[in-house]
């Protein structure tokens, strides 16, 4: 009943979603998530040349897809209304009704309780409870084996619940070769395999080994709340078909497949992970936790490590150019703390990246809509996603949405570490990713409203068809883009265990921040939009790449600016800032030669009051800043090196004195972008489109022009610094 009532709720958001979507209009104007009808994380990104991209995700919770009843929950039991089964390697002694002992196997036929201890050496325990009515298994200190089938064989009953003994180990394993009726067989498939829906509850500790394939599977629904449960398994850990829903309790689970999964793709309202809780150790030759349809997660703590990690990760290539910049260092510091003398060594960097395909064609319609639980059909599967299920390796993966709504996350990943099929929303959470491809990747929206995410480790670190950041603390480090939002394939993967990304095609694709911390060290694209970027509030940070073939900042569309803080450093081959037609203003400095790491970069007005000081991580030859704190008609400084008395957090220095620095360029501010170089205001090149041009620094071939848009100042081919000889500011 209750998976009924779920997919009723859930067709009731996708339907809203979508007549917003229909319905919605290029007004220009931000739309605030608390004004939205749907609770939770609501977005609207505007579109550019285009029907405007209304996305919304509901605000799901695990008790929104799963309820645990009496039974469920329930650990207490009498003896005196209980049967009690002493076994003793082939043989067993049963005291009470509804069991019977045969042939070294104990079979249950009867609903109740059954009080298990001892060992069997070689037998089974089978449930085969005709009537639908809930018998517990209560494991009271019992060590179950089976040399060729399932331990423990759940063929019938309305509910089985396992209940683990406080104060109790107990163990079950079944050998390498199971032994099956006939050909057509292939049940049962794990160590505890049951054909009913299935509870593991309880504060005692259970052993599972799975020698011939799963650890513990139901063909059901498959709960556990509580328990301490170490699996190992030469297939998947834990398979719940219908859905695997946990509450509470301690997971250790090394496992050849993966480590938690549910796979029904029949029907839309089943195939789901709900965790709301507990302690999770997996180790997983593929995925770490995957849902066919939709995966939500409120609260835990996670240790999640794929395929050997991000070390066993395959190169990419693609947009690396000849022998691709495989993966990128840890995110580091970003600028020294306390004081800062300038002197810091300089950094290197892998070749430069060469763009060998064209931008997408702004053709596509928006097709995300809200929050997604069913998987896509078979032939719709086919034709979204390249990967197969021996090749998967992510952390969170999930078919429909993936929710995360808090928990503390330690995940090490061959593949991407969170991914969907459809939408990822992270409200809350901390979060410690290390990932052979992508930190975060949604094929539809990521949406990121909340929690702590540390990204340390990536080819991309957070993708998706659209992006929408209302909040949290992000750190990305990347050895190509930092935050890409695209509509297209993405054409960087390699040929092993991190396939081709499939997004929805979309003609207002679009990078969206209006609160939060972002920052970013990457050596491709800073933040990249195959479309358009808003930025309303929040603060962001970029130290990008130090070759002329990527920017801090890299957009085809539009870049509207109305608020927050924004500061972003690299080359200047590629280098863009906010669109002309913002609200909040813009400075863009072009230097000459690059500046080395640590380097300050300090932006003062007329009064001497501090608008920036900033130290990038990294050699820098270009910098774009945009405060609320720069005014029209305005005068300001800009200097380099020197010192700063205060503390840098992320490079950025909000306290302290700034002294001994150089002034590079005074000027005053007379629109939305003011371009700059050594000799002063300049021109931006309105005859090439966004970063259009060739470039230089290494590498092959030619970056492809894109059309009208804000471009750096004019300074010869590629989008290079401008002239020397530039307007002199008053």
């Amino acid at each position: 009943m209750k998976n009924f009532l779920t997919g009723s709720k859930i067709g009731m958001v996708l339907l809203s979603a979508a007549l917003m979507t229909a319905c919605s209009t290029n007004t220009g104007a931000n739309t605030n998530a608390a004004d939205s009808p749907a609770a939770g994380t609501a977005v609207t990104a505007s579109a550019t040349g285009g029907t405007a991209a209304a996305v919304e995700l509901a605000n799901v919770k695990t008790t929104d897809l799963v309820e645990y009843d009496a039974d469920d929950i329930t650990t207490a039991w009498t003896a005196d209304a209980a049967t009690d089964i002493t076994l003793a390697g082939t043989t067993a002694e049963i005291k009470g009704a509804g069991a019977t002992a045969k042939n070294g196997s104990v079979t249950i036929t009867e609903a109740g309780t059954y009080i298990l201890s001892g060992s069997l050496s070689d037998g089974q325990i089978i449930v085969d409870e005709q009537a639908k009515g809930t018998v517990r298994l209560v494991l009271n200190g019992v060590s179950l084996k089976d040399s060729d089938s399932a331990p423990i064989y759940i063929k019938e009953a309305g509910k089985v619940v396992i209940t683990l003994q406080e104060g109790t180990e107990n163990s079950v394993a079944d050998g390498a070769n199971y032994v099956f009726a006939d050909a057509a067989t292939d049940e049962p498939s794990a160590a505890i395999f049951s054909k009913a829906d299935l509870t593991v509850n309880g504060t005692g500790k259970l052993t599972v080994t799975g020698s011939y394939k799963d650890g513990i599977s139901s063909k059901d629904d498959l709960k556990i709340a509580g328990g301490t449960i170490d699996i190992t398994a030469a297939d998947d850990g834990i398979v719940g078909k219908d859905l695997v829903a946990v509450q509470d309790g301690n997971l250790t689970i090394k496992a050849e497949g993966d480590g938690i999964k549910s796979t029904n793709d029949e029907d839309t309202a089943k195939g789901f992970v709900a965790i709301a809780a507990g302690t999770f150790d997996i180790t997983a030759g593929n995925d770490g936790i995957q849902a066919e349809t939709a995966e939500v997660i409120d609260g835990g703590t996670f240790s999640l490590v794929t395929n050997g990690g991000y070390e066993n990760a395959e190169v990419k290539t693609g947009d690396q150019g000849p022998g691709g910049k495989g993966m990128g260092g840890g995110r580091g510091g970003f600028g020294n703390q306390g004081a800062v003398d300038g002197t810091s060594a300089a950094t290197t960097e892998a070749a430069p990246a060469v763009n060998t395909a064209a931008a997408a064609a702004d053709t596509a319609a928006v097709t995300t809509t809200a929050v997604t639980t069913a998987a896509v059909s078979t032939a719709e599967a086919t034709a979204t996603t390249a990967e197969t299920e021996s090749t998967s390796a992510k952390g969170l993966k999930a078919g429909g949405d993936l929710t995360v709504n808090g928990g503390s996350f330690t995940i090490n990943t061959a593949d991407d570490a969170l991914h969907s099929n459809s939408n990822v929303s992270v409200t809350d959470g901390e979060f410690k990713i290390t990932a052979g491809d992508d930190g975060i990747h949604a094929d539809s929206l990521t949406s990121l409203s909340g929690g702590t995410i540390d990204i340390t480790k990536s080819y991309e670190g957070i993708e998706g068809g659209n992006i929408t950041i209302s909040g949290g603390e992000i750190h990305v480090a990347a050895s190509d883009d930092g935050v890409n939002v695209s509509g297209d394939n993405d054409g960087n993967a390699g040929q092993g265990t991190a396939q081709q990304d499939q997004f929805t095609g979309s003609g207002s694709s679009q990078l969206t921040i209006s609160g939060g911390l972002v920052a970013v060290d990457s050596t491709g694209d800073g933040l990249d939009s195959n479309q358009s970027f808003s930025m309303t509030g929040g603060t962001v940070i970029v130290n990008g790449p130090t070759n002329d073939g990527n920017g801090p900042l890299d957009y085809d569309g539009t870049f509207d600016m109305t608020g927050g803080l924004l500061v972003a450093a690299g080359s200047s081959g590629m280098a863009q800032a906010p669109g002309e037609d913002s609200s909040q203003y813009s400075v863009s400095m072009s230097f000459t030669e690059a500046q080395q790491a640590g380097t300050l970069v300090h932006l003062e007005d007329g009064d001497g009051n501090n608008i920036l000081t900033f130290a990038p991580s990294k050699n820098f030859s270009s910098v774009v800043v945009s405060s609320p704190d720069l005014k029209k008609g305005g005068s300001y400084t800009l200097s380099t090196g020197g010192t700063s008395t205060g503390t840098a957090v992320d490079g950025l220095y909000t306290d302290g004195d700034y002294t001994g620095g150089t002034q590079v360029v005074t000027f005053d501010i007379s629109g939305s972008v003011t371009w700059l170089n050594e000799s002063g205001v300049t021109t931006a090149n309105t005859g090439r489109g966004p970063g259009g041009g060739s470039f230089g620094g290494g590498g092959s071939g030619t970056r492809p022009e894109r059309g009208a848009g804000d471009t750096p100042p004019e300074g010869g081919a590629g989008g290079t610094p401008p002239d020397a000889a530039g307007e002199t500011a008053n």
